[in-house]
């Protein structure tokens, strides 16, 4: 059983620098997209390495609620028995909880639906804003209600046309990737076109390689992508590799203490991009050490501050901000606008907490510049944001005075890490 410890929560700094092993549980964005195929397609698939967490368990109830059969087989392994001929209009409310993933994907799924499907989530999914996949949606002629721009939003399915449709790039990569994995099921191929840049682009990259992994055909075409029909989604095993964006956390670390720790499982040809994230510590000065099946980030010299732009790897941006206060020199982070429809502001709430530890920090519409101060002792608002709490944990566990706010908010991706947390405080201290 896991346990979360109650807020506030002090971060005690490590004894010494730590040397470990830290396993990361599975990718909550590999674990919903898996989810969702294997829902769709017609048999009986195993998705071993599922991360249980609060978004996960929020689209495995929905698609339970939706006619999917559901499973546990192991401590991380479902059985999914899917197939279109399963779904069916559920007696209530889809509850998401503040899972963008979870919304925004089913939105799309809602279509193949028939009857009517409405998704709500709590006070923080009600600011969250959906319209651009809404109108998308709309452009296909599917029926879809949303008044605010943001969830509730109600869809009436049962078919969905083929077509051409344009969303805007820039707000989130989350809507392209919906409509590409419900898409294969429409009338006629899908015509998905990009306005602007596309944020975030290598989880679109894993949405087809995953689609076509389980079937599906997906190509690259000017100013967008095609979605082909296919005869259905074919069912297999996947196995689900360890969440990049959580790896950041032991990574930064390891970086910034000056330990050395390797995360199995998340090595060379890692699906996700956020992977990439070990690049910007080589930069600032860290050792990284690259296998097929692990990586290890080693500190031990002095960190530099970087000049980076982070467009792609977005979900990291509070992990490098939270460190940076340690580097020598100034450290800006550009072109960043789509964080600020995260589960919070995260540019203003990185800001805002920063400055709240005794940093300088300016700031843009899309930047951020951080230049190091002396910390001072402060208690570090979440935002109910488990990558704000995570993020400034590791600035706790190399520096005191960082007290954080709701620890228990990390349930949402990442529930075993004050555990996690707890065993590499253990690995730090001296042996005698």
């Amino acid at each position: 059983m896991t346990t979360t410890p109650a807020g506030p929560l002090p971060i005690l700094p490590l004894t010494s620098p730590p040397e470990l092993t830290w396993r990361v549980p599975g990718s909550k964005s590999i674990t919903n997209r898996a989810l969702v195929l294997a829902a769709l397609a017609d048999g009986e698939s195993t998705l071993e390495g599922v991360l249980h967490s609060d978004d996960t368990r929020h689209m495995r109830s929905a698609l339970e609620a939706l006619g999917i059969r559901i499973r546990d087989a192991g401590p991380d392994t479902l059985v999914v028995e899917g197939g279109r001929h399963r779904l069916r209009a559920p007696e209530r409310e889809l509850f998401v909880g503040n899972s963008g993933t979870t919304v925004r994907f089913l939105a799309a799924l809602a279509c193949l639906v028939p009857g009517e499907v409405v998704l709500v989530g709590d006070e923080h999914m009600a600011k969250r804003p959906i319209a651009d996949l809404v109108d998308g949606l709309r452009q296909l002629g599917v029926d879809v209600a949303c008044p605010t721009g943001c969830p509730p939003l109600r869809i009436r399915g049962g078919r969905l046309p083929g077509g051409a449709l344009t969303m805007r790039g820039d707000r989130s990569s989350q809507y392209f990737s919906a409509v590409m994995m419900a898409g294969p099921f429409a009338e006629a191929a899908i015509d998905l076109r990009v306005s602007g840049a596309l944020v975030s682009r290598p989880y679109v990259e894993i949405t087809r390689r995953m689609v076509a992994d389980f079937g599906g055909r997906i190509d690259e075409a000017e100013g967008g992508f095609t979605v082909h029909r296919a005869e259905g989604y074919r069912p297999r095993t996947y196995r689900i590799e360890p969440d990049a964006s959580s790896a950041s956390y032991p990574f930064a670390l390891a970086a910034a203490s000056g330990g050395a720790i390797t995360v199995p499982g998340l090595g060379e040809g890692a699906l996700q991009g956020d992977y990439r994230f070990v690049d910007l510590l080589e930069q600032a000065g860290a050792q990284v050490t690259r296998k097929a099946d692990a990586t290890t980030v080693r500190g031990g010299g002095r960190l530099r501050g970087v000049d980076v732009d982070m467009h792609h790897i977005s979900d990291t941006v509070m992990t490098l901000a939270a460190i940076a206060p340690l580097f020598e020199g100034p450290t800006t982070i550009r072109n960043v606008a789509n964080i600020r429809i995260k589960e919070t502001d995260r540019l203003a709430a990185t800001v805002a907490e920063l400055r709240r530890l005794g940093q300088e920090v300016t700031h843009g519409d899309d930047w951020l510049r951080i230049e190091p101060r002396p910390l001072s002792p402060a208690l570090v608002q979440s935002y109910s944001d488990h990558r704000m709490a995570m993020s400034f944990a590791v600035l706790g566990l190399c520096r005191p005075g960082v007290t954080i706010e709701n620890p228990a908010c990390v349930a949402k991706t990442y529930p075993t890490f004050w555990e996690d947390v707890a065993r590499c405080r253990e690995a730090s201290l001296p042996r005698y």
